[in-house]
């Protein structure tokens, strides 16, 4: 899988580095669900910085990490759509709720730190 995940203090950074095939997409949901879990995570954010397209499917999956992620009790952040990405995700009319996004890592983990209460460790 073309995703690099990492573990910093209470949070994973899920960094994608190439277009996901449909495949692809189920195993980072599944993966990051049993991370989750497995490091007692608060927060998830996923950089897209290297996607070309989000189609329909990528955003359903998404929106399906962001949802399992919360029942594991881990918010999640999508981070790095770039410009093209999203007008193209507008006029699609792709549904993203209950998405969560921010321009970059720092303020996804701000973002993270605030919806957690601003208690979460500080783990460099």
């Amino acid at each position: 899988m073309s995703v690099a995940i990492l573990r910093q203090g209470d949070y994973l950074i899920a960094s994608v580095q190439s277009d996901l095939s449909d495949s692809e997409v189920v195993e980072l949901r599944r993966e990051l669900t049993e991370l989750v879990g497995r490091h007692r995570s608060r927060g998830i954010v996923i950089d897209v910085a290297a996607l070309e397209v989000i189609d329909s499917f990528v955003a359903r999956a998404l929106r399906s990490i962001v949802l399992t992620a919360r029942l594991r009790g881990a918010h999640t952040v999508i981070v790095g759509i770039q410009p093209d990405v999203a007008i193209a995700m507008v006029q699609f009319r792709l549904n993203l709720e209950p998405l969560r996004v921010a321009l970059d890592l720092d303020a996804a983990k701000e973002l993270l730190d605030r919806m957690n209460g601003g208690d979460a460790e500080d783990g460099g």
